[in-house]
């Protein structure tokens, strides 16, 4: 019998404090995101299991957000706006990156597509990721 009892007492330590499992409803989403709020609070160091515990929750809460709530894939010309926004610029500031100032109006409202070259500047000048850039503008009505 004490072998029995040894056994149990071992295999309860290797289960993590939390039963992780794959998230399927709201509320295993809900849970998962109680318990990684209690973890990153602890501020665990890595190689612990309440580390991994972490590492693991944020996989399966990433991998279940990004099946239920799925994100638009941003229109580079509001990217741009909401950039120009965030830095205080203004049409004009926009010259040195795609050219003269009609070319930065027809830009901004969908008349012109981005070049290369303009993509390129937008990236390195405004620290806007190329591949939000690359995607296809949605037309606007002028």
């Amino acid at each position: 019998m004490q072998t029995t009892t040894s056994t149990r007492s071992a295999k309860k330590l290797e289960q993590p404090s939390s039963c992780i499992k794959i998230l399927r409803t709201r509320q295993d989403h809900r849970r998962a995101m109680d318990r990684i709020r209690v973890l990153m609070r602890i501020d665990p160091l890595r190689g612990t299991p309440e580390f991994d515990e972490m590492e693991v929750l944020g996989l399966l809460i990433e991998k279940y957000e990004a099946e239920h709530f799925p994100m638009d894939i941003a229109d580079p010309i509001d990217v741009i706006k909401f950039m120009m926004d965030q830095q205080g610029l203004k049409k004009k500031d926009l010259i040195p990156y795609i050219g003269s100032a009609s070319k930065v109006t027809e830009v901004l409202n969908g008349t012109r597509s981005l070049s290369l070259g303009m993509i390129r500047r937008l990236s390195d000048g405004m620290k806007i990721p190329a591949d939000t850039l690359i995607r296809p503008v949605q037309k606007r009505r002028a």
